[in-house]
């Protein structure tokens, strides 16, 4: 890789060696995965303006992505149905005709179709995405694509719809009058799986299933057709929610320790410690004190909480009350609100960035937005863990076939 002069502010940037376009971005849990097994990102595609700030913010401050700084197109709050490749990339172009064509096409595409929290009406549920991942994937011809969704598409009554997008794929596309549209001289990829992972495998501590489809172009396979693995998970223990918020929910009592709360905090902190390490070793070696699935909500409903009954009785037992998301700690301190955040009888309530912590984001991941926009980022997020060893899978595959390419040069 030769290193190049970075745009201000993001430092020096290196040409990337993987090339990646993403849409449904959300708040960058996928990017960040990806973005650490080794791709960096051309265009991250989002819809909704708190999320879309959120990627160009941590894209500007951080160093360590200096390369999107330089070639990724921050592209302003866009429906996916309008993102057109050859308009809206303009920053990372000339390195897509050099490098002959990018190197991953991933996305999250919506869930509530197909999640069992909904109604699952799939296809005909007009937020489906899977034809527009499809459309682009015709445009772009990507050498390899990555689409994750809820372990509900993998659901029986969806089979008929999963083949369909599995022979869209596998049959060859081209972008017609019509639309996506097969063509016989259009490149074919090969699903090389459709797998269910569990985040927790992967030392994120919440249960949190998600189904990912793997492809790629049959060229790119060829004499490397079983070359794919599916990633190993990194921990045969869960990390439990007790371990991962234990540092954070000590910051949050402590600045009550020396005053008029001193006492009720010292005792609040105690409870909810004990209760979340009692949990985790009542169900050692049967999954352990993680989380429930964490969950956005919508925008028609209210604010934000910590999901349906059944996952609020979960939280309860990890000493968390998840009748809402508690404000920050200087937030609390200023308009006083430690008995509803810290000091409930059921235990506290999450802030954002203990929500996050829950879906493995960076510690210094910045979230854009009011406190209820913040947490929907969170809460509909693809843990970044994940994305990062499914990545790394595909790198494997990617770098096998350059260096196949490079000795027939």
């Amino acid at each position: 890789m030769t290193r190049t002069k970075g745009t201000e502010g993001v430092g020096e940037a290196l040409e990337p060696e993987f090339t990646s376009i993403e849409i449904c971005a959300g708040a960058g849990g996928q990017a960040i995965g990806l973005h650490q097994a080794g791709f960096s990102h051309l265009a991250l595609v989002e819809i909704d303006k708190f999320a879309a700030a959120t990627l160009q913010t941590n894209i500007e401050k951080h160093k360590i992505w200096a390369t999107e700084g330089r070639y990724c197109d921050e592209i302003e709050p866009r429906d996916v149905k309008e993102f057109k490749p050859d308009e809206h990339v303009t920053k990372g172009a000339e390195l897509l005709r050099r490098r002959g064509g990018l190197d991953l096409l991933a996305g999250g595409v919506p869930c509530p179709p197909f999640s069992h929290a909904g109604k699952q009406l799939g296809r005909a549920d007009e937020r489906d995405l899977f034809p527009d991942m499809l459309r682009l994937v015709a445009e772009l011809k990507p050498k390899a694509v990555m689409i994750e969704n809820v372990r509900g598409i993998k659901d029986p009554k969806f089979s008929e719809y999963r083949q369909w997008i599995t022979s869209r794929l596998e049959d060859g596309l081209h972008v017609g009058e019509d639309g996506c549209e097969f063509d016989e001289k259009a490149p074919r990829y090969k699903v090389v799986g459709w797998e269910v992972l569990e985040a927790s495998d992967f030392g994120v501590p919440q249960l949190r299933p998600r189904a990912i489809l793997v492809a790629f172009r049959t060229d790119v396979l060829k004499g490397l057709e079983n070359s794919f693995v599916w990633p190993e998970p990194t921990h045969e223990e869960p990390v439990s929610v007790a371990e991962a918020l234990e540092p954070s929910m000590r910051e949050r009592f402590d600045r009550y320790l020396g005053g008029i709360h001193a006492e009720q905090a010292n005792e609040a902190f105690e409870r909810w410690l004990k209760k979340a390490n009692d949990r985790d070793a009542e169900l050692k070696g049967k999954g352990g004190g993680i989380a429930p699935t964490l969950v956005g909500g919508s925008k028609k409903h209210g604010g934000a909480d910590l999901g349906p009954s059944r996952a609020k009785y979960a939280w309860r037992q990890l000493g968390v009350s998840g009748m809402g998301v508690a404000n920050d700690i200087d937030t609390c301190v200023e308009k006083g609100t430690e008995g509803r955040d810290l000091f409930r009888p059921e235990g506290p309530m999450l802030t954002v960035r203990q929500a996050a912590i829950i879906q493995g984001f960076p510690e210094d991941w910045e979230f854009s937005g009011g406190k209820t926009a913040q947490y929907r980022q969170v809460g509909n997020a693809f843990p970044p863990p994940v994305a990062k060893a499914v990545g790394e899978s595909i790198i494997a595959v990617l770098r096998a076939a350059r260096e196949r390419d490079e000795k027939k040069l």
